[in-house]
């Protein structure tokens, strides 16, 4: 029987590039007050506010679901954003059941100053562009896997990446 080693797996090679990925994001976005999740979060504003009118409206179960985060890890960091002036949270003129989540104009603002983000990191991954596209095309295949699993008792309704439009070049 062969011998397990934790330098073996690929769920601890993948928690471990997650943490590093992290932390290497840490100093930049300390720059512009923000936390690793509280930029996840800007990303799909900013992204909504560019595929509509620039209004850019996304729900908290939308933001939840893009980003698979729930309600009870999500609300703290809509509300630190609020609080720094970042987004707006106001109940849906539709449906008052639902609220929604617009940046405010120091939130569009602050997309400029995070332009520089993805090449500051892709920088320091040492990755060629296509190395880095094949890496990410092949842990969204494995996270399309595992979330369509029937078996996988933590599966959510989809996958983060059904329906992204976004490919292009690595971030």
């Amino acid at each position: 029987m062969a011998v397990l080693s934790v330098d073996r797996q690929l769920c601890f090679a993948l928690y471990s590039a997650s943490r590093a990925m992290t932390a290497a994001y840490r100093p930049v976005l300390a720059e512009m007050n923000l936390t690793y999740p509280q930029y996840l979060v800007l990303l799909v504003l900013w992204e909504a506010a560019a595929d509509t009118t620039g209004e850019g409206r996304v729900t908290v179960g939308q933001l939840g679901e893009r980003l698979q985060l729930d309600s009870g890890t999500l609300s703290p960091l809509l509300k630190r954003l609020e609080a720094n002036g970042f987004v707006r949270r106001e109940r849906s003129r539709d449906d008052e059941r639902l609220v929604e989540v617009t940046l405010t104009e120091s939130g569009r603002s602050l997309e400029s100053r995070a332009q520089c983000i993805p090449e500051r990191l892709f920088a320091s991954t040492g990755m060629t562009e296509q190395d880095a596209a094949d890496l990410r095309d092949a842990v969204r295949r494995l996270t399309d896997a595992l979330t369509a699993s029937p078996d996988a008792p933590h599966t959510r309704s989809a996958s983060p990446h059904q329906g992204s439009q976004h490919e292009g070049k690595p971030q």
